[in-house]
């Protein structure tokens, strides 16, 4: 018995804290996401909207959603890296130096997103990490760009009835998806050696977690990208658990 008991305070495997180790592609990612996680057995929902979207990635807008740009990107879904790839990515020698193979067709060299991404495995790893990536209406990922959250105050929403804020290069997420952004940053944060927050936006995502309780879909969601990925986000184990989510 005593043996028994040792074995289950064991740390969890390794892998749990490695991060992506098996998929390095981008579009395979997305694609799994669209097929294995968002299923019609629960409402396909957008991250900030709250927007329903078929599994043709159509967005029926919620009553009163506008935008006066990207408009065409606005009919469909886009998945968003809500810790934007540019926050590690700019750790990767590549992304900010470039690399003697990151060469055009024009002989012109090229850096940045690009060339992380051809040349360094673990970018490639870190970007397809479906742990941070969720889907949003194409119009709001494109007008959130690489921008901070913070706290906007009283600023007016910037798509009518949906709450988003965005202003002079920073955003104010919806209460309802404050908790789910605040585990995918802790966990991005905690699981990779290149990418580290700032003191500020980390008491944000430590506030946002605690305020912001996890939900049974967000669980489900965990142990779906869980199986197809192979690692656990051991913040959002907890969490569920806490909560009575299995």
């Amino acid at each position: 018995m005593r043996y028994f008991i040792f074995l289950l305070l064991l740390p969890l495997p390794v892998i749990a804290n490695q991060g992506n180790q098996t998929n390095n592609s981008f579009h395979k990612a997305k694609k799994m996401l669209e097929k294995s996680v968002y299923l019609a057995d629960h409402e396909r929902k957008t991250i900030y909207c709250d927007a329903d979207f078929d599994e043709k990635k159509q967005v029926t807008f919620p009553p009163g959603f506008n935008t006066t740009k990207y408009i065409k990107r606005a009919k469909k879904v886009e998945w968003e890296h809500v810790v934007p790839a540019e926050n590690f990515g700019r750790n990767f020698k590549e992304w900010r130096e470039g690399d003697t193979q990151c060469i055009n067709s024009k002989g012109k060299s090229f850096k940045g997103r690009r060339c992380a991404e051809k040349m360094n495995q673990q970018y490639r790893l870190m970007q397809s990490d479906m742990y941070n990536l969720y889907p949003a209406i194409g119009a709001v990922n494109a007008m959130r760009s690489n921008y901070n959250f913070v706290m906007l105050n009283d600023l007016p929403a910037s798509f009518g009835s949906c709450a988003m804020k965005i202003s002079s290069r920073k955003v104010e997420p919806p209460a309802q998806s404050r908790g789910m952004i605040a585990r995918s940053y802790l966990y991005m944060d905690q699981t990779y050696a290149l990418y580290s927050m700032s003191k500020q936006q980390r008491q944000l995502m430590h506030a946002w977690n605690q305020q912001f309780p996890v939900t049974h879909w967000e669980c489900i969601r965990g142990q779906r990208i869980n199986t197809l990925q192979g690692n656990i986000n051991d913040l959002l184990m907890q969490s569920c658990a806490l909560a009575g989510f299995r």
